[in-house]
């Protein structure tokens, strides 16, 4: 039997995470376990709510970075479970989320990992953007990773489902046995990545063991993006993980796109960019 599990990494994260679980609570398909990951939060009060939920487990951990966590989530679920989905506590998903995705794995069986349609979110104003966050992330010919649409106007465009390069790491529906399968013993998400560019590490190895990711955009959800609107307002740290990350990345899957990544790190090290 089809036993679907997912992972929910939190950080601070009180003031999205009750509409996420909202969302879950409400799948037409009811996952069988959600195992929330508490990466260090500075005050777990928030979780208490879920503390007697029988559907929820929830796992307290240092601020070991999302790609830790969320390894840590996947190693405390029984070998029973035949799908995973990594979901971020700002995602939240349409009703009929999980179930589509069951289906679509039955249509594609070369599919071991599928992503949806992410519009944008304002937690603040509790309201859709009206524009896109991510339909599968893909890279510029110099080297740059980006989410596709991100920033669009969330209409018609991108509506044809297809295999992408990779996917964003907030909504990542898995076949267990494609996982592991791919990553052969070792961690899940390489844990060197604290935060940023985790995602297309373990996209691209994924793809170079022969596993296929599909982006379908009637499978939906809304994701209240982590960075800030507007550049000059992100901190120097984040943008320096960030910048270190796309270089580690190309060292982990080396390509001629590191002389890119090395400009960038120096131009966020040295210059402030």
């Amino acid at each position: 039997m089809q036993k679907v599990a997912v992972v929910i990494v939190t950080h601070d994260s009180g003031a999205v995470l009750s509409a996420c679980i909202a969302a879950l609570k409400k799948q037409t398909r009811q996952p069988d376990r959600i195992l929330i990951v508490d990466s260090g939060s500075t005050d777990t009060l928030y979780l208490t709510p879920y503390n007697n939920d029988t559907q929820v487990e929830i796992v307290y951990s240092d601020n070991v970075g999302f790609s830790a966590a969320n390894n840590l989530g996947a190693a405390n679920l029984p070998e029973s479970y035949s799908h995973l989905l990594f979901l971020n506590p700002d995602a939240f998903l349409d009703p009929d989320f999980i179930q589509k995705g069951m289906e679509l794995f039955d249509e594609y069986d070369e599919a071991g990992v599928i992503t949806g349609r992410m519009a944008g979110f304002d937690p603040v104003k509790m309201a859709a953007t009206g524009l896109l966050d991510s339909t599968g992330i893909f890279r510029k010919w110099y080297g740059r990773w980006y989410d596709r649409g991100q920033g669009e106007l969330d209409d018609n465009c991108y509506n044809v489902p297809e295999f992408v390069p990779a996917i964003c790491g907030a909504l990542m529906l898995c076949r267990f046995d494609y996982l592991y399968r791919a990553v052969k013993g070792i961690d899940i998400f390489d844990p060197d990545f604290f935060m940023y560019k985790e995602d297309i590490e373990l996209s691209l190895r994924l793809r170079k063991n022969g596993v296929k990711l599909l982006y379908h955009p009637e499978l939906r959800a809304f994701h209240c993006r982590g960075w800030e609107a507007e550049r000059h307002k992100v901190s120097f740290s984040k943008k320096i993980l960030s910048a270190r990350n796309e270089l580690l990345l190309y060292r982990r899957h080396f390509s001629p796109y590191i002389f890119w990544a090395l400009l960038k790190y120096v131009l966020v090290r040295f210059f402030r960019v």
